[in-house]
């Protein structure tokens, strides 16, 4: 099967309509695994030649993350990346370059959660380990 059309059944799959934008996008997102800006994602699209608004790009991205078709990670208030990775999984990201990079869910184990306040429930965990580049 060709990667549009796995595109489209993921999409379907998700409940999401089918629109020459969205399938576009979802071209670029789903064809291996990556983390995306908005702004990178619109970035590839241009350079590919095509037209697709910011506006719709935005709003895309939230629809696709909704529908758990990507992973929204926040890396601080200001800058969000979508992760076609959407099983549980952790971050390193890279304060010096804007890298964001998976950690094999084996590398790492978390002992001792924090009981959640009465009332609630854990209903995810997501740990992003900030890195700089060594200086000298």
């Amino acid at each position: 099967m060709d990667l549009r059309s796995r595109v489209e059944q993921r999409l379907r799959r998700h409940g999401v309509r089918l629109t020459p934008q969205r399938v576009e996008i979802g071209m670029l997102l789903l064809a291996e695994p990556c983390h995306l800006s908005a702004e990178q994602l619109l970035a590839r699209l241009r350079a590919a030649g095509s037209g697709i608004s910011k506006a719709t790009v935005y709003n895309t991205l939230n629809l696709f993350a909704r529908q758990g078709i990507v992973r929204e990670v926040a890396v601080d208030p200001a800058r969000l990346f979508y992760d076609s990775t959407t099983t549980p999984h952790h971050h390193f990201y890279n304060e010096d370059t804007g890298e964001l990079v998976d950690i094999d869910p084996a590398e790492l184990s978390i002992h001792g959660c924090p009981q959640p306040p009465e009332g609630t429930d854990t209903t995810s965990m997501e740990l992003v380990i900030r890195l700089r580049n060594r200086r000298g």
